[in-house]
């Protein structure tokens, strides 16, 4: 009985891709992607080593076992794991406060919870974390890494740099004196290699050219900065099985970080695979890719790794380059393991003001500036939300962020809830036009009944994707939809943008004024174009017929 609700649970795209049938040209398409994915993934697992405390070759360990594991187990046909920045803050500071066998204790604890938090079903619900709790802690973990890369990118001499961030800033500030123009020049020009080498292919990625082109001129002039050699020594050839040490009186120290790795572990692969999901038409199991996420942070620290997620830029690369099936993300693993075995010892020369440029880069594309601002045109309670949980993360934690966080955006519910109660809604005549039979072909009709929230947004989107690739002219009615947040936004835009690609229309109609106003002010009038705006049923539909005429 066990095994049976197990395999009901756990069902990895792997298998289902062998089920279905897998022909060689798939495979040299996810051949091709594998190796490129793990070029691109080869400087970031290396830079994010080294931006979270531990040396480089625990970044390649990481990107090798975790991900293969996430890609041989999880859900997702196109999910790629490793290490990713979003990790840099916790595993740093985890590190500083229980060493490094305490944090490969509490990765190991990590994946336990995630397994557990797979096999409960959880994984629908972790999809439903509110947009500005996500944008406030993703826009906070940004600022802190670009703060970690100042001293590499200034090339400071700075012999111990504070945890904190107001610290650090202090100890950058006392040292500029002995900034090093050098590091500077490098730092500059690794950015807009990485940045720029993209006008000229997105075959290579940027980060990748910039190492060796960077790497080649520091070794071949004798460039006077710093290596990972100089900070590191050098980088193992191998992986070693070794366990950590464990104080079992000790072991519950260990369970907040761990809850913490876990959390934001399973939001952000699961915002990854949502994401690819996107991309390739398809559909991932939640609490599959939380499971595979969760054996993959088990098994690898004892090999030496450190946390492990599913990635979104990496994912993102995987999909562009053809990768559609698990044996790309497979095959990428298994193209970093052949560079770690047969180039590892060039590694050590990589001068650490490159590795603060990529990673500056990688600072600036997880800031989502963008989604930040945009989240001050929405009501005061997600403003509230975003700050508090920026803020936290930046000068207290990440774990007292996320908690405080989820805790203000269920009080948040609370409210609106409350609120919606006493909201009188525009209604429209009920005798005419509810027949829908009446309603022209090509001409879709989608009622949202209630809230318009974090809690049902992904479910309502859904649902208009999918009825909406089927018409022409998509009608929304929102009658009795007292409020919107900025999640149901965010979500409403993408679907919107989604089917504006394949030239389908959507009309929204009996929008009350509160949730008008939000619409507004999230530019969502605007991409609709305010004629696909009305207040009545009969006014949309004949809308609509002048779109199917």
């Amino acid at each position: 009985m066990i095994h049976f609700r197990l395999s009901e649970i756990c069902r990895p795209a792997l298998f289902s891709v062998l089920k279905q049938g897998y022909g060689k040209e798939q495979f040299g398409k996810d051949l091709f992607s594998g190796i490129i994915v793990g070029i691109v993934a080869l400087p970031l697992a290396i830079a994010f080593a080294v931006a979270s405390g531990v040396s480089p070759e625990k970044g390649l360990i990481t990107a090798v076992i975790a991900g293969f594991i996430i890609s041989f187990l999880g859900g997702s046909r196109v999910q790629i794991g490793g290490p990713t920045g979003a990790f840099i803050v916790i595993v740093f500071g985890v590190l500083q406060q229980y060493g490094f066998d305490g944090l490969l204790i509490s990765t190991i604890l990590a994946g336990f919870f995630l397994i557990l938090f797979g096999l409960l079903k959880l994984g629908t619900l972790l999809r439903y974390i509110p947009h500005p709790l996500i944008v406030g802690f993703t826009s906070a973990i940004a600022l802190v890494i670009f703060s970690t890369q100042v001293k590499d990118a200034l090339g400071l001499q700075i012999r111990s740099v504070p945890g904190d961030f107001i610290g650090k800033w202090t100890a950058y500030i006392g040292a500029l004196g002995t900034t090093n123009k050098f590091a500077v020049v490098l730092t500059i020009i690794t950015i807009f290699i990485t940045v720029g080498f993209k006008k000229i292919t997105t075959k290579i990625p940027g980060s990748f050219v910039a190492i060796i082109l960077v790497t080649l001129f520091v070794h071949l002039f004798h460039v006077p900065v710093n290596t990972i050699e100089t900070s590191f020594g050098t980088i193992p050839q191998k992986i070693s099985l070794s366990a950590p040490h464990i104080d079992w009186a000790q072991l519950q120290m260990y369970f907040a970080p761990a809850l913490t790795i876990a959390l934001l572990g399973a939001i952000e692969s699961l915002l990854s695979a949502v994401v690819a999901d996107g991309m390739i038409g398809s559909t991932h199991d939640s609490n599959t890719e939380l499971i595979a996420q969760g054996v993959a942070n088990v098994v690898t620290p004892f090999f030496g790794g450190i946390p492990a997620t599913g990635a979104i830029a990496r994912t993102a690369t995987n999909v562009k380059n053809g990768g559609r099936t698990p044996i790309a993300g497979m095959m990428h693993a298994v193209t970093l393991l052949l560079i770690m075995l047969f180039f590892g010892s060039w590694a050590k020369l990589i001068p650490m003001p490159c590795l603060a440029g990529i990673l500056i880069v990688v600072a600036y594309n997880m800031s989502e500036w963008r989604s930040f601002l945009s989240i001050f045109n929405g009501s005061r309670f997600d403003i509230l939300i975003l700050l508090v949980t920026f803020f936290l993360t930046v000068f207290i934690d990440l774990t007292v962020a996320i908690e405080v966080g989820v805790v203000l955006s269920a009080l948040l519910f609370m409210k609106r809830m409350s609120d919606a109660g006493g909201l009188q809604t525009d209604t429209v005549d009920r005798n005419t036009l509810e027949n829908y039979s009446d309603i022209p072909a090509g001409i879709s009709i989608y009622e949202i009944s209630g809230p318009f929230f974090f809690g049902s947004a992904k479910s309502y989107c859904n649902t208009l994707r999918e009825i909406g690739s089927k018409s022409k002219v998509l009608i929304v009615r929102m009658r009795y939809v007292p409020f919107v947040d900025q999640t149901a936004v965010h979500n409403l835009r993408d679907v919107i943008q989604s089917l504006q690609k394949s030239n389908i229309k959507v009309i929204l109609s009996g929008v009350n004024p509160k949730v008008y106003e939000e619409l507004h002010d999230s530019r969502i009038v605007f991409l609709l174009g305010k004629a696909n705006i009305l207040s009545t049923f009969e006014e949309a539909v004949q809308r609509a017929k002048k779109f199917v005429n």
